[in-house]
């Protein structure tokens, strides 16, 4: 029977068995061969009716019941409802299914076949499999594996059931009671991979397993380590609770081995856990624990990790790392270390305490969230012998780098017109060496942008009066100078320097003769301060005193600058079928003057003994934050000429028409200055000439620059400069005093190499020239910056010829002093690093140097990686100097086993 346009049901209630299966739908103009036969095996055995539904109107058609208001006549449908209540049926759901070869019925055993490629889709169960049997007496379905043509089993069961999803051999599956039987599973949660032998799934939550295998590896066949247990229950995304598990390593069993385990599964991103310490020993500190703790996942947003350290002399550190975010908002991470370090034992000779401390804070703000308004952190602050002392840190950029550095600041921008702006900043900058801090706490910058008074409405400024503009400056500053001990103690906040400066600037710019610009600008600013002093010559003490006088003072100065310059263009043509076909040649030179007049008024005098003949004289506001007003005029002229030197070559390229521009000078500069007001003794007139370029070789990949000061006058005997040309002293037009050259070249053939970040924010160098920055808190993360998970693009095959990934790094340093007729090169240094791919698993590199004057090697590291698979070993070794130490370490890559590694380390000599 064939009916166009309509749907054909089947509902399937048997009249004899009462039992009730799902309605099955049919399109007969789609209908295949398996339909038309399971049709005929229904309706033969009575069970249920035929009826029709239409496609395109969706109405079904009679039997219905018709019902009108009891007020009124009732019509009824003559059909009869069958009176026998209809039992639940065992498929309450959809099934859809296909095969490849066939799908067959066997009316006698209740089964249903689907051969090759079978699938079969039924409510959140998806079954894919190279055989499916469903048996709809016992409400059972039976996956497994198909032989191909050479005799190999084909074509594994994937059983998929909401999230959950399993790889077996074999399954058997009741819907009714949604309990299984899996023979082989293999499943994955999170970053485990199950395998089991035999798997019961009790229900939809509750698993159990028998001769079960747990592991990180990619190869759930083949894994290189796992852990071996024979029972096993298993909640999917809570928790597995083992019996006896004992860990296996390339097949061999391990004395490695617990009575029980419990392992966390968490959909969450991260759950809060202990953090297993790591042993060590030390000849100075004596056996220890490190890096224990308890990781707390607070939120999605922020999350909170405590570790610390324990040595058996009484030394211990602690250390708190956050991180937060809120998405579209900020983000940032705050490290605090407080170690208390004791060498040797109390009694002896060598015996010392220290207590060391270092704060981080990273924080930037998303400016989508408020583009009017900003905040961010860069706070690295602490002890200046923190990075030298640390037992936890081992970065020789961050000890060799002299200054720790903060910044924590917040500008806001208000939309009036004239347009103004806002900025709190609180500062901190900490020389390692000498331990003096300076600080800033906060700093107070204000402006309202600049406004042209006599611009009309048609807002042309064009002239030198349209052009003339004026704009307010404020900047205040609470600062502080201090040294490491005193640092947030009273001492610090009682020298406090308070002040604050107003700046007004007024300025124009105009064109002369077409080809020049000219400008010309005055600067007024008055400065208050809360603390002035006072000198003295005091005879008890026979000294001189200086006394600090609190109160408001204030002092005013003004200034005047013009300046006037231009661009000229030369080009040298050779021609369009020269391999250089020209090189054009920018010059701007400019010419500047700037005066400031005297500002005595501001300065008193003092005796400088008893006698009270000589005296000095001083301005009472020495010392402030914004300096001091100048006491001799500032009558000066500059000179500056600015020069880039670019190349027109034809490309090696013979598809491209338009030639290759080349850049042969960045820059050569040439400045220098005229002072009219000087004396001749204290100052000269000409000041030395400065001389600066840079430039960019192969692909822009190394950066050269160099620079040289070339001072006019000729030096007495003592080396003091005197007011005679060296030209007129028998020498040449200049005397060279210094100069320098630098080069660095970075190239690789694996793409751009990634900088050393936390090496950076710790206070040492992006590169790795001196090293790569170890945390030891952590030591999963690789050496190598732009080493990355395996993403399967090179295929390893017997022979690794195909290519050697590798990058270097070079610095080369040069420095000439001639101050004082010395005529020497006082450095001469060059620094390499250098990582190489040796193997597709083994990873080595190198940081070294070599110092030409010194005559010595200097800072040498060498490190080396090996990937075993789940696993990864590590070595990296500072053979030299007093940084001098070694690090191994072998440990599951992985984070939910992070706790499963070994740790040793050498003690520095620092």
């Amino acid at each position: 029977m064939i009916i166009f346009d309509k749907k054909l049901y089947v509902s399937l209630t048997c009249q004899k068995t009462s039992h009730t299966f799902t309605k099955i739908a049919f399109k007969p103009l789609h209908t295949n061969l398996f339909n038309i036969v399971l049709l005929s095996f229904f309706l033969t055995l009575g069970c249920g009716k035929l009826y029709s539904q239409d496609i395109k109107t969706k109405k079904k058609p009679l039997p219905t019941v018709k019902q009108t208001d009891k007020t009124k006549n009732a019509t009824v449908d003559t059909v009869k409802v069958d009176s026998i209540k209809p039992t639940k049926t065992f498929l309450d759901g959809k099934v859809k299914y296909k095969a490849k070869d066939y799908a067959k019925i066997d009316q006698k055993k209740k089964l249903i076949t689907l051969y090759n490629e079978a699938e079969l889709y039924y409510k959140d169960v998806e079954l894919k499999s190279g055989i499916i049997v469903l048996d709809y007496e016992k409400d059972e379905v039976y996956a497994g594996r198909i032989k191909d043509s050479a005799g190999v089993l084909t074509q594994y069961p994937n059983f998929k059931q909401g999230s959950s999803e399993v790889q077996p051999d074999s399954i058997r599956f009741n819907f009714k009671t949604k309990k299984a039987l899996i023979y082989n599973s293999r499943t994955e949660q999170g970053e485990f991979k199950i395998k089991a032998a035999v798997t019961k799934k009790e229900n939809d939550s509750v698993y159990f397993l028998k001769g079960a295998r747990f592991t990180t590896s990619t190869d759930v066949d083949n894994p290189e380590y796992y852990f071996q247990t024979n029972k096993v229950k298993f909640i999917p995304g809570k928790k597995v609770v083992t019996g006896l598990t004992n860990m296996v390593i390339a097949d061999v069993p391990t004395p490695i081995a617990l009575p029980f385990a419990y392992f966390p599964m968490s959909e969450e991103k991260s759950i809060s856990g202990i953090i297993i310490p790591s042993y060590n020993d030390s000849n100075t500190r004596g056996f220890s624990l490190q890096n224990g703790g308890y990781y707390f996942a607070l939120s999605d947003n922020y999350d909170l990790t405590v570790l610390g350290d324990y040595y058996t002399n009484g030394s211990y550190a602690m250390r708190f790392e956050s991180a937060y975010a809120t998405r579209y908002k900020y983000r940032g991470n705050i490290n605090v270390r407080f170690e208390n370090l004791i060498s040797s034992e109390r009694g002896y000779p060598d015996y010392s305490k220290q207590s060391i401390y270092n704060i981080q804070w990273s924080h930037s703000k998303d400016t989508k969230s408020n583009p009017n308004s900003t905040f961010s952190a860069s706070v690295n602050m602490g002890s200046s012998k923190y990075f030298k002392q640390s037992i936890n840190q081992a970065n020789v950029g961050s000890n060799l780098n002299n200054t720790l550095s903060s910044s924590i600041s917040y500008n806001k921008t208000f939309n009036t017109i004239p347009q103004a702006r806002i900025s709190l900043t609180a500062t901190h900058s900490q020389n390692t060496q000498t331990e003096v801090i300076n600080m800033t706490l906060p700093s107070l910058q204000a402006s309202i942008d600049r406004v042209y008074p006599f611009v009309g409405k048609d807002g042309v400024k064009k002239g030198f009066i349209k052009n003339i503009n004026l704009q307010y400056n404020l900047s205040g500053k609470n600062s502080f100078v201090t040294t490491d001990s005193l640092f947030f103690k009273p001492q610090m906040f009682k020298d406090a320097q308070i002040g604050m400066q107003h700046t007004i600037p007024i300025s124009t710019n105009f064109k002369i003769f077409k080809y020049f610009s000219a400008g010309a600008s005055t600067n007024y600013q008055e400065t208050w301060v809360t603390k002035t002093i006072n000198k003295n010559y005091d005879a008890n003490q026979s000294q001189v005193v200086t006394t600090t006088v609190n109160g408001f003072d204030a002092f005013r100065t003004y200034n005047f600058s013009t300046n006037l310059g231009t661009t000229i263009y030369g080009t040298f043509n050779f021609g369009e079928d020269k391999k250089i076909q020209s090189i054009r040649h920018v010059m701007r030179p400019s010419i500047t003057y700037a005066y400031t007049p005297s500002f005595e008024k501001y300065y008193n005098t003092y005796a400088v003994d008893a006698s009270g003949r000589i005296t000095t004289e001083y301005t009472r506001f020495e010392g402030g934050v914004f300096g001091a007003p100048g006491k001799a005029n500032s009558n000066i002229v500059g000179f500056a000429l600015s020069n880039t030197f670019e190349a027109k070559v034809r490309d090696s390229d013979s598809t491209k028409t338009e030639p290759k521009k080349i850049m042969l000078l960045n820059n050569l500069n040439f400045s220098t200055s005229y002072n009219f007001d000087a004396d001749g003794k204290q100052t000269l007139a000409w000041q030395p000439l400065l001389v600066s370029g840079g430039t960019q070789f192969f692909d822009n990949k190394m950066n050269v620059n160099f620079g040289a000061v070339l001072d006019p006058y000729a030096i007495d005997n003592s080396g003091a400069k005197i007011d005679k040309f060296n030209i007129d002293n028998g020498g040449s037009l200049f005397r060279m005093t210094s100069a320098n050259l630098t080069l660095n070249y970075s190239f690789s053939n694996k793409g751009q190499k990634e900088e050393n970040k936390q090496s950076e924010r710790n206070g040492g160098r992006k590169d790795d020239l001196f090293g790569t920055n170890t945390d030891l808190n952590d030591s999963r993360n690789s050496q190598f910056a732009n080493d990355k998970e395996d993403k399967g693009e090179d295929v390893i095959t017997e022979f690794f010829n195909s290519k050697l990934p590798w990058d270097m790094t070079l610095a080369y340093s040069l420095t000439y002093s001639n101050v004082n007729r010395e005529n020497k090169i006082s450095n001469n240094s060059i620094m390499i690093s250098a990582n190489m791919d040796i193997t597709p698993k083994w990873k080595g590199g190198v940081s070294t140097g070599y110092d030409f004057v010194q005559k010595g090697v200097t800072f040498t590291q060498f490190r080396f990686e090996r990937d075993l698979l789940s696993w990864r070993m590590a070595f990296n070794w500072t053979p030299l100097g007093p940084n001098s130490n070694w690090n191994f370490f072998i440990g599951i890559k992985s984070g939910v086993l992070s706790d499963i590694k070994w740790n040793k380390r050498s003690t520095s000599n620092r």
